[in-house]
């Protein structure tokens, strides 16, 4: 077997090619990828120096004309990658390497009052929440949207009876349009789990090495909410040297959360594109091949996709929740795993929720397989419309009940109507005129409260989505 040699595979590796899907581009838009970019996040780190001098300055902590200075070098774009990454190579430190690279550019004037009274962590967990701020601003509207779109399907489809299913057997009528009201309430309700996220997760942190504001003193808190307000955080009521990581895990749990219900979607999408059930399809553009055998496949690629996505989510859960624990004021076992899961997970739901979004706007369904299966179990599937009329008649539940039951077990053996069954059966047909009979059949009269609940569910969220259009 040919093996590259391993200068072959030093050359390749130092030429920065992608290893991971995320970065060759198959998943994540580039809004997203941008917001955990190495540059983007120096830049954000910059930001919070400058708002720290800043405010520092104002409650003359410092003097006026560094923190000018510091503020106005940290903004201007100089210090790149390679050179915090060069830095970096001597101190073996990267916030450090951050700070020395500002260092260089800034007056010698400046240089005293640069990082002061701040510790790593600081910036880097200030900047994790200014990452987590704008990967909300990009998900919030998208979820938004697809709750939108979700509500409209509800609508388009409320008065369709079709199989609602249990166990995965035909239990009882639903209206179509439910379907996609139960989806487009719980995305509305992401909007919520995310709108209070915000409280407890998009925190500012600046109060140094165990969370004392020692340096800072008395006036460490006045400068965290300044510098809190300049950045559209919230101020750190207390920490460690590092924010808790609960707070981390809440972020890392809401877009698993969005990411299952994502899933839940997706995996109905499948099975309603099963050959047998064909109610839906997945939109197939022309050229698409859905297998590179079979050319009449029209396979569900981009549910399975979600599925197989939101799996990976949930597997971050874990790792958030293992980072909880740490030694003392903090240690350095939530690094390292931090780098991958709060960026892999903010960029994979982004895909997916994009994704959820193109398969909805041109989600196929057919209207006469949905109406097809209906009468696939010959009207058993008015069982409990039967029942229903019984009881009204005063017929115990039990002996309706088992009447009914023998009645559809026999229909099947033998292969009859049930409808027809329960009109020649004089157990049952004593009590119901043929009349009764026929109104029970009618699949249109039994949506029950269906309408009004789309509708109220459509209320719901344009209350709590229209504010993102």
């Amino acid at each position: 077997m040919f093996r590259p040699s391993r200068f072959i595979l030093r050359d390749y590796l130092n030429t920065n090619m992608p290893i991971l899907p995320i970065d060759a581009g198959r998943y994540g838009t580039i809004e997203m990828k941008e917001i955990f970019d190495d540059q983007m996040k120096i830049t954000y780190q910059l930001s919070i120096e400058a708002a720290v001098a800043q405010s520092q300055a104002e409650i003359k902590m410092i003097p006026k004309d560094a923190a000018a200075n510091i503020s106005k070098m940290a903004k201007s774009g100089k210090i790149t990658v390679k050179r915090v990454k060069q830095l970096e190579a001597k101190s073996d430190h990267d916030t450090a390497a951050l700070v020395e690279a500002l260092s260089e550019i800034c007056k010698a004037s400046s240089k005293p009052w640069i990082h002061y009274g701040l510790t790593s962590n600081d910036l880097v967990d200030t900047s994790n929440s200014l990452q987590f701020r704008d990967a909300l601003r990009i998900i919030e509207p998208k979820v938004a949207k697809l709750a939108i779109i979700l509500s409209e399907l509800s609508i388009k489809f409320k008065d369709i009876p079709a199989v609602g299913r249990t166990h995965g057997q035909h239990a009882s009528i639903i209206s179509f349009g439910l379907k996609f009201a139960n989806w487009a309430l719980e995305m509305s309700k992401h909007i919520e789990r995310i709108e209070e996220f915000k409280k407890r997760g998009l925190i500012c942190k600046t109060l140094g090495v165990v969370g004392t504001g020692s340096l800072m003193g008395s006036k460490a808190l006045e400068v965290q909410k300044r510098v809190a307000k300049k950045l559209e955080l919230y101020p750190a009521d207390v920490t460690t040297q590092v924010v808790p990581r609960e707070r981390y895990a809440e972020y890392v749990f809401l877009i698993a959360l969005i990411g299952s219900t994502l899933e839940k979607i997706a995996v109905e999408i499948r099975n309603l594109q099963r050959t047998e059930i064909g109610e839906v399809a997945e939109p197939f553009k022309k050229g698409q091949m859905g297998s590179s055998a079979v050319p009449v496949k029209r396979n569900p690629v981009k549910s399975e996709r979600i599925t197989s996505l939101s799996k990976l989510l949930r597997s971050q859960i874990s790792v958030a929740f293992e980072n909880i624990p740490l030694w003392h004021e903090r240690d350095l076992s939530n690094s390292a795993n931090e780098r991958f899961i709060l960026p892999t997970s903010s960029i994979l739901l982004d895909d997916m929720v994009e994704t959820m979004t193109r398969i909805l706007r041109d989600l196929y369904v057919n209207e006469n397989k949905i109406q097809q299966n209906l009468e696939l179990t010959h009207g058993q599937i008015f069982a409990e419309f039967v029942l229903d009329e019984l009881i009204k008649k005063g017929v115990p539940r039990f002996e309706a009940y088992r009447d009914i039951q023998r009645v559809a077990f026999a229909s099947s053996e033998e292969g009859t109507d049930f409808r027809d069954a329960v009109k020649n059966d004089s157990a049952i047909a004593s009590h119901l005129t043929q009349e009764e009979i026929e109104q029970i059949f009618v699949a249109e009269n039994h949506l029950g409260a269906s309408s009004n609940i789309i509708g109220n569910v459509s209320s719901k969220v344009r209350k709590t989505c229209s504010k993102f259009f």
